[in-house]
């Protein structure tokens, strides 16, 4: 049965599950539109007064730490570098709109070939020219970030960003880190200004 996560909170992966070697990490969400009752939404209200917004091009990321710092460019993954160097991290690809229901995109984690050197991934969301478009997360609602076990398609854990990101263009939603030899996921959802991923990638630096 899958584990449903509030901010803040924490959950083994691999402690009492030896067998779990790889999981998917699917992160999801919907453009707010026409059909959402005014001032609602998971996000905290509709933009522009209920009326359809545009596309929203959002991305998934995951940053690669080591010691809770990134070391190489090679060590971000995203639509442009789907595959990390050690190859225990691959990206699925971009989803330009959000449409639609399920994961929007999805990384998937060889646990047990993730060199010991790094600690921590990071799983970011951020909107693609945000700036330009004048695009927020408070036009974005239903995100979520998700871990599956692709062997047996069981969902683990997932968590559903429920606060009120309106004026915020990147979500840091959570984590997976080894702790004791073990792997862990850390729900995070926070919000941020940050308007490209170069500005996210600094935060780590």
């Amino acid at each position: 049965m899958s584990i449903n996560l509030q901010k803040g909170q924490r959950i083994d992966l691999t402690k009492g599950n030896a067998s779990l070697n790889q999981i998917m990490v699917g992160l999801g969400w919907d453009p707010v539109n026409q059909s959402s009752p005014k001032g609602g939404g998971l996000f905290g209200g509709l933009f522009g007064g209920g009326a359809k917004t545009a596309n929203i091009d959002c991305d998934a990321s995951v940053i690669l730490l080591q010691n809770d710092r990134i070391v190489n460019k090679g060590d971000l993954i995203y639509f442009g570098n789907k595959t990390s160097s050690c190859g225990s991290v691959r990206h699925s690809g971009d989803n330009l709109t959000g449409d639609g229901s399920g994961d929007d995109e999805v990384i998937m984690v060889d646990l047990k070939s993730v060199p010991d050197c790094y600690n921590k991934l990071v799983f970011v969301v951020n909107i693609y020219d945000c700036e330009g478009r004048k695009q927020d997360f408070g036009m974005i609602q239903n995100a979520f970030i998700r871990i599956v076990n692709p062997q047996t398609k069981q969902e683990l854990t997932r968590f559903n960003l429920t606060d009120n990101y309106g004026g915020l263009t990147t979500l840091v939603t959570g984590e997976i880190y080894r702790h004791n030899g073990e792997w862990k996921f850390n729900a995070i959802g926070d919000g941020t200004k940050d308007r490209n991923l170069s500005e996210v990638v600094a935060r780590y630096t």
